[in-house]
Parts: C-alpha cells; sequence; structure tokens
C-alpha cells in the first residue's frame, strides 16, 4: 500500500492548481475555498448574483454553447461514438411522496441513482423493466428501491406517472459511515452483475463528504436492503477522496476485459475549486470477488486514472501550471455530479453529468461578494461583511448555470489506459445542453437550489437513461428518460 500523502502536500497540490486556473479560463484568479455552511433546513443552497450585476462580477456571460460544439473533426465522423442527436427525449416521472412512518424521503435528493435488471419482477409491464435504487434526504442518503414507471412528455406535473416504492429507506452501511456527522456527504450507487455469472450481483456504493483526503470510501451491499450484508469500505489506493469518492458506474464487460480486465467499475468526483484539479477525474478499479471481498479499510490497488486534469495526488507538480492541462471551460464553480458509460450497438460514449458554471466565477458569496482567502490575515483585516440570509453561504459561485451532459470517446479513454496519452489530454467530444427538458432550469436568487442535476444510471440492455433533476417537484426531484438509439 502506497503510504498516504500528508495534508500539507496537498495543500501545496492546491496551491498549484490555484496558480494555474488563470491559464486554464481566463478568468480572475479564484481562491481557495473555506467551508461552507449551509442552510440547516437542508444543503443545496445556491441562489445566484442577483441584477444588477454584483460586486467584481463582469456583465458579460460566456455565449451559450452547442452540442457537439466541442467536437473535433475526427469525433464528428467516428462511427463509434455516440453523439447528442443519438439521445431521444423520453419524458419524465415522480418519486413517491414522503410517508409519514418512513425513515427518511426523496426531498432534497438526488445524490445516487443505480439500476436493476432485475428488480420489479411483477411490476406493469410498460416497456420500462427493472428497478432504480437511490439515496434519499442528502443528509441521511439512506437508500430504497423503487420502481419505474413510463416516463410522459409534460410539463405539468400531474399528468406525469410515479414510481412506487418496492424497498424501503434504508442504511445500507450499516454504520461503516457516520453519515449523520459528516460534513456535506456525498454518494452514488452502481449494480454489478456478478462475477462469472456466480452470485446474486452487488450495489456497490461510495460515500464521500466536503472535506476529506485519505479515507475508506467504496463497497457493496446485498440487493436485500431488509438485512445487512455490507463490504467495505474500501480506499483507491494512492489517490485523495476529492478525486475519487462521488460518482460511480459499471464499465461494460467487453472494455474491461479488453482493456483493464477486472476493473469493471468507474469511479470519479469533480471537487468544486481547487481541491481535485481542474476538471472531473475518473478512475477504473477492481472491486474484487462479491464471494471474496476485500478486508475493510483495504487499499484497492488495481486501479487506473483515466481522467485527471492537473492531477491531485500521487503525480503533482510540473503537470499543474500549464493551461492545456484542465478540462475545456473549466470553471471552479462546475459541478459535475454523475456519470454512465452508455452503448448502443457498436457505439459508445463516457458521459458526465453536471452544473456548469457560465460567465465569471468567483469565491465568496452569491450576490456578488468576493471574499478574499487570505482577508483575515491582513492589517487590519479586509474581510467583507457577510452578506444577510439567503445570501451568507460563502463559497464559488458564477454568473450563470447551464445542466449540460459531456461526452467522453471510450478509445480515448483506452489510450490513457494502456499509457499512450495522459489523463489531462482528453477532452470531451461533444456537449448535450439539457435546459430545455427540465421543469426548472434556472437557479434563482433567493432560492436553495443549488445543482440543476444530480445522478444518473443507464439500463444497457433496452437503452433506457435515468436523469435526476433536483428540486423540481417541489423540494423532491423528477427523473428524466431518454433512449439512447444507434
Amino acid at each position: 500500500m502506497n503510504a498516504p500523502r500528508v495534508p500539507l502536500r496537498l495543500l501545496l497540490v492546491g496551491l498549484a492548481v490555484l496558480l494555474a486556473i488563470p491559464a486554464c479560463t481566463a478568468e480572475p484568479a479564484i481562491t481557495p475555498a473555506g467551508p461552507t455552511e449551509l442552510p440547516p433546513e437542508h444543503t443545496t443552497a445556491i441562489p445566484t448574483a442577483p441584477d444588477p450585476a454584483p460586486i467584481g462580477v463582469s456583465t458579460a456571460l460566456m455565449p451559450t454553447r452547442l452540442a457537439a460544439d466541442l467536437t473535433p473533426g475526427r469525433a464528428l465522423a467516428d462511427p463509434a461514438l455516440l453523439q447528442p442527436a443519438n439521445l431521444a427525449y423520453l419524458g419524465a416521472f415522480r418519486l413517491p411522496l414522503p410517508a409519514g412512518s418512513s425513515s427518511s424521503s426523496w426531498e432534497y435528493s438526488g445524490q445516487a441513482l443505480a439500476y436493476f435488471p432485475a428488480g420489479d419482477p411483477a411490476g406493469a409491464a410498460d416497456g420500462f423493466p427493472g428497478s432504480l435504487f437511490g439515496t434519499g434526504n442528502d443528509q441521511q442518503l439512506l437508500v430504497s428501491e423503487i420502481s419505474i414507471p413510463a416516463p410522459v412528455i409534460s410539463k405539468n406535473l400531474a399528468e406525469l406517472n410515479t414510481a412506487t416504492t418496492l424497498q424501503a429507506f434504508t442504511d445500507i452501511t450499516g454504520g461503516l459511515f457516520n453519515l449523520a456527522s459528516m460534513d456535506l456527504p456525498i454518494a452514488d450507487l452502481a449494480y454489478l452483475p456478478p462475477l462469472n455469472g456466480s452470485g446474486a450481483g452487488r450495489l456497490h456504493f461510495v460515500f464521500g463528504q466536503h472535506f476529506q483526503e485519505f479515507e475508506p470510501s467504496h463497497g457493496w451491499h446485498s440487493l436485500d436492503l431488509s438485512r445487512l450484508e455490507a463490504a467495505g469500505p474500501w480506499i483507491l489506493d494512492g489517490y485523495t477522496n476529492y478525486v475519487t469518492s462521488d460518482y460511480l458506474f459499471e464499465i461494460p464487460a467487453d472494455w474491461s476485459r479488453t482493456v483493464l480486465p477486472g476493473q469493471r467499475l468507474a469511479t470519479g468526483r469533480f471537487r468544486e475549486g481547487i481541491w481535485g484539479g481542474c476538471g472531473p477525474a475518473l478512475f477504473a478499479y477492481n472491486p474484487g470477488d462479491e464471494l471474496n471481498p476485500p478486508a475493510a479499510g483495504a487499499a484497492i490497488t488495481e486501479v487506473t486514472p483515466l481522467l485527471l486534469y492537473g492531477a491531485q495526488e500521487p503525480g503533482l507538480p510540473d503537470i499543474l501550471t500549464a493551461a492545456d492541462r484542465c478540462l475545456s471551460d473549466y470553471q471552479a464553480a462546475d459541478h459535475w455530479s454523475g456519470g454512465a458509460w452508455l452503448s448502443a450497438s457498436d457505439k459508445s460514449a463516457v458521459v458526465l453529468l453536471g452544473t456548469k458554471a457560465l460567465g465569471n466565477a468567483w469565491y465568496g458569496f452569491a450576490n456578488g461578494v468576493v471574499w478574499d482567502y487570505d482577508c483575515a490575515d491582513h492589517t487590519p483585516p479586509t474581510c467583507p461583511e457577510v452578506p444577510a440570509w439567503p445570501n451568507e453561504n460563502r463559497g464559488y459561485w458564477a454568473q450563470d448555470y447551464q445542466a449540460q451532459l459531456i461526452f467522453f470517446s471510450p478509445a480515448d479513454l483506452a489510450a490513457v489506459a494502456r499509457g499512450e496519452r495522459q489523463t489531462w489530454e482528453i477532452q470531451p467530444y461533444a456537449t448535450l445542453i439539457l435546459d430545455e427538458t427540465l421543469f426548472d432550469p434556472q437557479i434563482n436568487p433567493g432560492s436553495y437550489k443549488r445543482d440543476l442535476v444530480g445522478a444518473i444510471a443507464f439500463d444497457r440492455e433496452h437503452g433506457w437513461l435515468y436523469l435526476m433533476e433536483l428540486l423540481a417537484d417541489g423540494s423532491q426531484p423528477l427523473i428524466h428518460v431518454w433512449a439512447v438509439t444507434e
């Protein structure tokens, strides 16, 4: 097992990325984040800057990007790549309403989603078989299983079908994590079929939080939530939680078998600010045999970085200062929150879902007040007055936001896995803007909506992509559905 890096070195990483930000974004330098304390009700509060333009923020917005405008000519012509045009919108459905006796609910949720092919075998024959596992309230992150009703294309909530509960909310970690004490917890889920056809398959999980360095984060639970049967947690050897502990999804068996045998799951994280490099990270890893899992606290050594911009750990320092080692249009206020490996016949794409920051970004408060991270060290201190609610939450902000799916080439990721390309060289070849399909595609001043979208899950057999829009049904998410076609 590699020796963990000390926190001081982690701070040096952040400083190096900080120095790189102007070259990556052509925006003013953004200072490191301090803890963001959110209102007690929940943790999704991010109102945007109101009009007129806030202090220190330009009124010029970044032009809205069109789908596929990041695509090099090679990618546009590559018949093996799925394009945004291969996604056909099918509509949305609602999540179950809170039950009085339930230990949790879908309110303020949307962190995690996983598709289970054999779920809900007695469900309606509506063309959408299987079930979905997801986490509820973002302060509890308990797991529930729901049915999948037929989606409906309508912006009228009353016309949408509603999922039913198949398994009630449960703490699948059995105390492996103290979820109640975690600072802004994050999570995701992924179903993985049994290895070599033996066993039942497992519901894999990852749990993380706002500030953490080297802590066990990944594991699995049985598909039966009524009895505790968990393994883990494990840590991805040599890499910090700032780049590993958020989204989680299955790698197609043929790609894994050909490129990285045994590494059947993909995981990663984009930590806003400087803590995780200057773009979303992605790793392939081997979770082991479900019949003989790694011991609790073990380090998973079969780990391969596929995307790592400006590199966090390990690696360091010289690669952090070049402008060409950031994600295209990187902003410290971006939020990449979910991922899936899509396929349709002989076409494929790896997609990451997120709320993209547009225009100028700053560290401070939602109303545009900029906070100098070193302001308290000045003589006299130069820290601005903290604004009144609802703008008192300190963090990274931007002038505008947009819900996006960004597309990566599996062939490019294979080249990284083989050592033929560097992790920071891979850029998205296409972008799908989702705002037109969302019920509430705005982050409004005074609202509690921090992000537009959350988690995604993919039914590979039928080609259905499930995507969670946050706070679209009152305090609950909606699930949107796309058909992924050839």
